[in-house]
């Protein structure tokens, strides 16, 4: 059975258009996040004490409890703000992920929605066809 991916019509990334303009001029990359440091100490630590611990799996869906707590609790701190954590508070792994849950978490099927979203500069165009 062969498969139709919906990949070959999407266009290049910001994120890859940046990493390769950034290696064409021999420029600092940006766009992803290349350091050019090394981590703290005990950040280090602490991820090997874990890692030593056998607490290597992949988080839930939602993130971690504990850093959800943290969150609901800095919300009610800042703001007074009194989030839930089971279904307010989600942990994503970057901008780009949690736009694409954002908006497909109310798009239905059948719907499309063309949009451009800037944040921080950066240009996100988002396609969805369900």
């Amino acid at each position: 059975m062969m498969l139709n991916s919906k990949f070959p019509k999407m266009e290049m990334t910001i994120f890859s258009q940046i990493s390769q303009m950034a290696k064409e001029y021999n420029a600092i990359n940006l766009g992803q996040g290349f350091p050019d440091f090394s981590p703290n100490d005990y950040l280090v630590e602490r991820i090997k004490y874990y890692i030593d611990h056998g607490v290597n799996q992949y988080s839930p869906m939602q993130g971690m409890q504990r850093l959800r707590e943290s969150i609901k609790n800095l919300h009610q701190k800042l703001y007074n703000i009194n989030l839930n954590t089971e279904s307010e508070i989600t942990i994503t792994s970057g901008a780009t992920e949690a736009i694409f849950c954002a908006i497909s978490s109310i798009i239905n099927e059948g719907e499309e929605v063309s949009e451009i979203i800037t944040i921080n500069s950066a240009d996100y165009a988002f396609e969805f066809s369900y």
